[in-house]
């Protein structure tokens, strides 16, 4: 590619111009001594790497790294700082999702050795998105055929996956994660409920209550869908948000009784759609709950069955994204 593009942030002309002087060599650099600005130079613009200095007045290089990272999350950021205070590198990294926090008075040659290995991490992050991609197109028409077999075994299921794919879409979008995980968590959406094939045809289609033998033959499911897709090891870190979809954030779901952080964030996000999608769909054995009710629902199970935090996105989002819904299904329908 051509050089790398770096915005260099400081209130500090001199400053400012000395960070020019060390990167400029390699680099594509723009330069602003005001966040405000700079914040509206990425609205313009995209840049693989940021830095900031920390103490500035309009407003400090956290606070500006964290906007920063609403408007770019997938560019790198770094914070120069002569303090080490605990507290600001915390919510540095926590809030503003830093890579590194470079100290003052800085080596020139250190700074230029944390900047490489924040682009050579940009550019991992980078291949890794488009090698996601490169699956999604591999597997587009694999995944279609598998999608529209299980709209065909089961009426319950006709469009789940895909609706289940676009709330967690929206919610990993919301969340400000990478492209590369959003792609993954995507490819999980459509692709959670394969195992459902192996499921017997008279315990999808029962009106009666299930009984306890037919509930644990679906929660098989989970295992049926990775014993399916186990061998395609392009797939593999689709697997694991498939694998633990049904987990529940107190650590008493199943299969594996994960809890928590251990659980990953792909299976949390998925797990929260497919949930209120299976609420709002009418079923064979009873009718469906309205939106309102299903969101309910979610959120007194917020911490014990759901992730509290992709609850709450997952609400903000939900407006909006039922409206994107409706008229996506309209125009389908005009087809």
């Amino acid at each position: 590619m051509d050089k790398y593009k770096l915005l260099i942030v400081d209130d500090e002309p001199d400053n400012l111009a000395l960070l020019y002087r060390t990167l400029r060599g390699k680099y594509d650099i723009a330069k602003s001594t005001s966040p405000l600005m700079a914040l509206e130079m990425l609205q313009k613009e995209h840049f693989h790497c940021i830095l900031s200095d920390h103490k500035m007045p309009e407003m400090d290089g956290v606070e500006f790294l964290k906007r920063s990272c609403e408007i770019s999350p997938d560019t790198m950021r770094l914070l120069v700082t002569a303090y080490t205070d605990a507290g600001i590198l915390i919510d540095a990294i926590n809030y503003a999702k830093i890579y590194r926090y470079i100290k003052k008075p800085y080596n020139p040659d250190e700074l230029l050795l944390i900047v490489e290995n924040a682009l050579e991490y940009w550019q991992l992050k980078y291949d890794n998105s488009a090698l996601v991609n490169d699956l999604k197109d591999l597997f587009a028409g694999t995944i279609t055929a598998i999608v529209e077999a299980l709209d065909a075994k089961d009426s319950y299921t006709l469009g789940r996956s895909r609706r289940v794919t676009f709330y967690a879409v929206k919610i990993a979008k919301a969340l400000h994660l990478s492209e590369t995980t959003t792609g993954k968590i995507e490819l999980a959406g459509l692709l959670h409920d394969i195992g459902m094939i192996g499921v017997s045809d008279d315990i999808l289609s029962k009106v009666e209550k299930l009984t306890q033998e037919e509930y644990d033959e679906i929660k098989k499911h989970v295992v049926h869908s990775v014993r399916i897709l186990d061998d395609i090891k392009q797939l593999a870190d689709v697997v694991e948000i498939i694998k633990y979809h049904h987990e529940f954030y107190d650590g008493n779901g199943y299969p594996y009784g994960k809890a928590g952080e251990d659980i990953p964030i792909g299976s949390r996000i998925i797990a929260v759609a497919d949930a209120f999608d299976s609420m709002v769909t009418p079923k064979v054995y009873r009718n469906q709950v309205p939106p309102v009710e299903a969101l309910s629902q979610i959120k007194k199970s917020a911490g014990k069955q759901f992730d509290p935090v992709v609850v709450e996105t997952f609400e903000q989002i939900l407006p909006e994204t039922l409206r994107e819904i409706k008229e996506l299904e309209r125009s389908i329908h005009k087809v």
